[in-house]
């Protein structure tokens, strides 16, 4: 399983919707579960946290962009 590339799939599903954003804020590990079923329990924790720290990167980044003229 790629790892890497299943955060960075999740992540972009989840900051492009706001009611999946939204559902993740409030039950991350479920939205997770819900949106890749086939993710070995072992891994759902970590899978988790790594969308949580790239969904928080990305809002940064975009925070930022704004700061520098770019948007």
């Amino acid at each position: 399983m790629d790892i890497k590339g299943t955060i960075g799939d999740l992540a972009s599903k989840i900051t492009g919707d706001a009611s999946l954003k939204e559902k993740f804020d409030k039950d991350p590990m479920g939205t997770v579960k819900e949106l890749a079923g086939n993710i070995p329990p072992e891994q759902l924790s970590a899978i988790t946290e790594g969308i949580k720290t790239k969904v928080k990167l990305d809002n940064i980044g975009g925070g930022l962009g704004g700061l520098f003229g770019k948007k």
